[in-house]
């Protein structure tokens, strides 16, 4: 039997017809594909399964437990979202920068230590300088004996790699010996400070001018600390603080400075005592436009604090880290935890 053309169009639209009259049997809420995605909020609790006494069995628990959040750095009364912790403002675009605190110097990188060690191993490598030991865990390299032009004496170099301040971020120092005897022990200090201090900034020009190619080595990636040297904690009365992984002088220095860099105005200081006397600058000590206040709402709001402020730094019991506070020079200005965790993280993005 053949049909012709109107029976097949007839048949095709009485098809599409029925198809379109069922759409809510089939799509609907009582239809065949309906649409599940909440039925999550139908969900009912049943009682656990009780095992008979006298049977052993699986202890019985929740495949997806939801944890409790207590982070007692929020309100426990009205909530407040907190503000966005600012970017470091001491970031710059600088890759590699040299620091010096009395005898001591180094160069600062804006690489993670994983990146710096392979870029300290071309570097020798270029500069013709073999390598006597290497240890990517420890993050330290030292060569052979060489010559220095214009030295009488032959000199080796250690290379040590280190976590710097912040996160993502290195600290490279090198120490220089001098051939003399039959001394092998590396001394506390340089033989010859000039030497040392030329060779850093040699390397820290190579550092900077590969940067962008920077390969990454895992082993020291792995063996040198990545979280930096500084985090926020909580002291048993409930306030923040900062724990600082650095010796008194040097972390007072850095401190000082941060305070400069986070929109504070240093009034008075105490180094015997540890203590800076700071006000907060609503606009920021450099920024004309108020670019901090607008950020932190305080263009046309109040300020984030007016009155002045005593920062304490004390060395923990540990002996190798500094904890640094903050409250109000008059003890009976109201001072919530809130308030000194946001002006400890504007300080805490600038100490390196």
């Amino acid at each position: 039997m053949v049909m012709r053309p109107d029976s097949v169009k007839a048949v095709l639209v009485s098809v599409v017809l029925l198809a379109t009259a069922g759409c809510g049997s089939i799509f609907g809420d009582q239809g065949i594909f309906r649409d599940s995605s909440e039925d999550y909020k139908k969900a009912m609790e049943i009682p656990a399964v009780v095992v008979p006494a006298g049977i052993d069995s699986v202890p019985l628990r929740d495949i997806y437990v939801i944890p409790k959040i207590d982070d007692k750095f929020l309100s426990q009364e009205k909530f407040e979202v907190p503000k966005p912790v600012p970017l470091s403002v001491d970031s710059g675009t600088e890759v590699v920068r040299l620091q010096k605190l009395g005898d001591e110097s180094w160069a600062l990188i804006s690489r993670a230590p994983g990146q710096v060690w392979p870029q300290v191993r071309n570097f020798m490598a270029a500069s013709g300088m073999q390598i006597a030991l290497a240890d990517a865990r420890a993050g330290v390299i030292e060569s052979n004996w060489l010559t220095v032009e214009g030295q009488p004496l032959a000199s080796r170099f250690q290379f040590r790699m280190e976590q710097g301040v912040q996160r993502e971020t290195s600290e490279l120092h090198v120490l220089q010996m001098r051939q003399t005897g039959t001394a092998t022990a590396w001394p506390a200090k340089s033989d010859d400070p000039v030497q040392a201090a030329e060779m850093l900034r040699a390397i820290a020009q190579f550092l900077a001018d590969s940067a962008d190619s920077a390969p990454v080595s895992m082993i020291a990636e792995q063996g040198i600390a990545a979280s930096g040297k500084i985090t926020m904690q909580e002291a048993p009365n409930g306030y923040a603080f900062l724990r600082l992984e650095l010796p008194f002088n040097r972390a007072w220095a850095s401190l000082g400075r941060a305070l400069e860099k986070s929109s504070f105005e240093i009034t008075d200081r105490d180094r015997s005592n540890g203590t800076y006397y700071i006000r907060f600058l609503e606009g920021g000590a450099d920024d004309e436009d108020g670019w901090w206040g607008d950020f932190w709402g305080t263009a046309d709001d109040e300020t984030l604090f007016d009155e002045v402020l005593v920062v304490f730094m004390k060395p923990l019991p540990s002996g190798t880290a500094m904890s640094i506070t903050i409250q109000p020079q008059d003890i009976s200005v109201p001072f919530d935890k809130r308030k000194a965790q946001e002006l400890l993280s504007l300080i805490k993005g600038n100490v390196n």
